[in-house]
């Protein structure tokens, strides 16, 4: 979980996101979104991963996640499918 003390823009610790995301999916365009969002706030990096790429194939399966966007952070699981706005 991110929290204000440790991760506001500006601040020395830099999380990283990783999304993967399939075309057309509207979880993924909501996720987007929200990490877009949250940049202007936290020192984040964003990496977005095909999902029918052989690395988003990986990911999905070592994360079991039926569904997209699979996101982690600093490689750890978030969520898979809609994005909770609390995490």
């Amino acid at each position: 979980m991110i929290t204000q003390q440790e991760t506001h823009v500006g601040a020395t610790t830099t999380h990283s996101i990783t999304v993967v995301n399939s075309v057309g999916c509207h979880f993924c365009a909501d996720a987007e979104s929200a990490i877009t969002e949250l940049a202007t706030e936290y020192a984040i990096d964003v990496t977005h991963i095909p999902m029918a790429s052989p690395q988003g194939i990986d990911l999905m399966q070592h994360h079991g996640a039926g569904m997209s966007p699979l996101v982690l952070l600093d490689g750890q699981f978030v969520s898979s499918g809609r994005l909770p706005r609390g995490r």
